[in-house]
């Protein structure tokens, strides 16, 4: 009798240690997936994945599958158990439903989230007479009002109202004229373009603003508050990001 007493108390402590350690672990992964939704750069949503991006795939509670990937150049991934699979094109939701879909032939009701931790495929490229020209990544689409601020505005000399995009579409060039001051004014909304994937920004040097030639030019003024050097005669800044 002593002995199915001390066999029942035994076995109600590992019961009651094993829930506990489930509950315990049930708390870490949920601590970790709003740890890694708090970190994510893009929208998951509305970003689409491109080539270049690196993301981190959790699969609750299993460790040896959750692990940070990059994009390749192919827009694939690989992935334990399941190796290759496209993840260009889609959103972090519709992955997050690919890998699921593909991992029930292992698991029973797996659960997976997919969170973008660099978003280095959304580039657009700025030149010109902006202050910062370069190359920017971005988690999600900006508009021509916003990309300006971000490369620390125009130069003195730039032509606001006839800003160049250049875009390609479907192995076309596509190039869209655009002026900053009616969408900034809200005279023509249809200038705050919404920039896309690989756009370039041309800004150019207005004729009736054209900076003087001579041993003056390239100075800086004495009270230092606007740039004299034009930004076609500035070293050119290789590459600029989002901080995030």
């Amino acid at each position: 009798m002593a002995r199915l007493v001390c066999a029942g108390i035994i076995g109600s402590l590992a019961f009651l240690i094993i829930t506990l350690m489930v509950y315990a672990q049930s708390d870490k992964e949920m601590d970790l997936k709003k740890e890694l939704q708090a970190k994510s750069v893009a929208d998951r949503d509305h970003y689409v994945i491109g080539p270049e991006d690196v993301l981190y795939i959790h699969v609750w509670k299993e460790g040896s599958l959750s692990r940070t990937v990059p994009v390749r150049i192919d827009g694939n991934i690989s992935l334990p158990l399941i190796h290759e699979m496209k993840a260009a094109g889609l959103t972090p939701l519709q992955l997050e439903a690919a890998i699921t879909e593909r991992l029930k032939g292992f698991y029973e009701n797996p659960n997976v989230s997919v969170t973008v931790m660099e978003a280095n495929s959304f580039k657009v490229y700025i030149t010109g007479e902006v202050m910062s020209p370069g190359v920017y990544k971005l988690g999600e689409a900006v508009t021509i009002l916003q990309i300006i601020p971000m490369a620390g505005g125009f130069t003195e000399w730039a032509k606001q109202n006839k800003i160049l995009i250049i875009r390609k579409e479907n192995g076309k060039e596509k190039r869209i004229t655009v002026s900053y001051e009616k969408a900034m004014k809200g005279d023509d909304p249809s200038s705050n373009v919404v920039l896309k994937r690989g756009d370039t920004i041309i800004v150019e040097i207005s004729r009736s603003k054209k900076p003087p030639s001579g041993p003056n030019r390239g100075r800086f003024e004495d009270q230092g508050r606007h740039r004299t050097t034009p930004a076609h005669d500035r070293q050119p800044v290789r590459e600029k990001g989002v901080e995030e």
